[in-house]
């Protein structure tokens, strides 16, 4: 049993990085519902009138919604091709033996530690030269195999300690690799899966820099681009800017609140046991 000095330490210490987490959160909010007269009283000081109409005034002045609409698209497609992908070469990494094997897992990573700004040049160059700049490709294809490379590693990981004798059961009923990946393995992945989805929409969702350079078309501009020209327009109305970040953070936070439970297992690597 724990002792009860350790387990009072250890609420301490999570409500003081609770409180860290998300006080800034509770400031944005209400400084999203304050009028700007209100700003000078400080920051958690709750409104005298709560001003729901500063989203919907945020919303409508930003052109918002054709930058969402281009999110969503970015983001479920690059989530969806990325994941497949990662699944099905996580699963080869991990359960097959072949020539070059190594090498191309290790210049796979590379993906992992290249950064953004080193690769948005020569990806525009060669965008403009296939003729995809402004459009949802420019944006979803350097964000699949920059995700994909850690969406491998990922699933290899989680492959690697699963139980051989699944598969060897799978086997003896007569099932292709395939079909026991897909009828096997991905059921028990569930865990890693969701845990790869939120951290890759959470990616796509706030990428600002390709979106910034790659695309100059008002009609496939992401909702951070979209964010960053209205807070030039409105850089002294403050609490419109703190309404626009709620509402472009929500997704990701009810992505994570929906799955949080999966995610936390996939994190901690508990879903499948050998």
């Amino acid at each position: 049993m724990i002792p009860m000095r350790s387990r009072v330490f250890t609420h301490v210490v999570l409500a003081v990085f609770s409180f860290v987490a998300l006080a800034p959160i509770v400031m944005m909010l209400f400084t999203a519902l304050k009028s700007k007269e209100e700003l000078a009283a400080g920051p958690f000081k709750l409104p005298t009138e709560w001003r729901w109409g500063n989203f919907m005034d945020a919303w409508s002045q930003g052109g918002f919604s054709t930058a969402a609409k281009a999110s969503l698209i970015v983001a479920v497609v690059t989530v969806v091709a990325t994941v497949v992908l990662s699944v099905i070469a996580g699963y080869g990494f991990s359960r097959f033996e072949f020539r070059g094997k190594r090498p191309l897992f290790l210049f796979l990573l590379l993906g992992v530690m290249l950064p953004t700004e080193a690769l948005v040049i020569p990806l525009f160059y060669m965008f403009d030269a296939l003729g995809i700049l402004n459009t949802y490709w420019a944006l979803i294809l350097p964000q699949v195999a920059q995700s994909l490379a850690f969406g491998t590693f990922w699933m290899a990981a989680f492959f690697i300690q699963a139980p051989s004798e699944l598969e060897d059961a799978a086997a003896i009923d007569g099932c292709t690799p395939l079909g026991t990946l897909w009828r096997v393995w991905v059921p028990l992945a569930k865990p890693a899966i969701t845990t790869l989805v939120v951290l890759i929409f959470m990616w796509t969702w706030n990428e600002f820099l390709l979106a910034l350079i790659l695309v100059q078309n008002e009609a496939v501009r992401t909702l951070p681009v979209t964010l960053s020209f209205f807070q030039g327009r409105y850089i002294s109305n403050v609490p419109l800017l703190a309404a626009a970040g709620a509402m472009i953070a929500l997704p990701v936070l009810i992505l994570y609140a929906f799955f949080s439970r999966r995610f936390i297992e996939g994190v901690t690597g508990g879903s499948v046991k050998g």
